[in-house]
């Protein structure tokens, strides 16, 4: 039960948020979502429904690195790689989607890594 209680407050958080949180082309959304073993980010341009550019655990750029002793870490590579990729493709300025998730730990480091590299939100 506490489970279902803890996706049904995330959703409910997600829903408030996407009413305030859109992405243009001037300034695309930054996209998080965890879930169990791998963390996803995705930069999204809403004006046109596309997806810009998008990074993860899972990526061919990670997979043969060694993405650190826990989730956190893996989580830094993540940003660190999304932002990379968002600079090579001339995007600076993004919005930041949380996705309902509490901001900290895994979400947190995502965030803070890509801030380290040069992206603004």
């Amino acid at each position: 039960m506490e489970r279902k209680a803890k996706v049904t407050a995330r959703l409910r958080r997600k829903r408030r948020m996407s009413s305030k949180v859109k992405g243009t082309a001037e300034r695309p959304r930054l996209n998080i979502f965890k879930s169990a073993r791998h963390i996803y980010a995705q930069i999204v341009d809403d004006g046109q429904g596309k997806t810009l550019l998008s990074a993860s655990t899972l990526s061919e750029e990670l997979k043969g690195q060694n993405l650190g002793k826990g989730k956190i870490e893996a989580a830094k590579k993540v940003g660190a790689l999304i932002a990379e990729k968002a600079l090579a493709g001339r995007i600076q300025k993004v919005v930041f989607d949380r996705n309902g998730f509490l901001y900290h730990g895994r979400i947190k480091a995502l965030a803070d890594a890509a801030r380290e590299k040069g992206l603004d939100f």
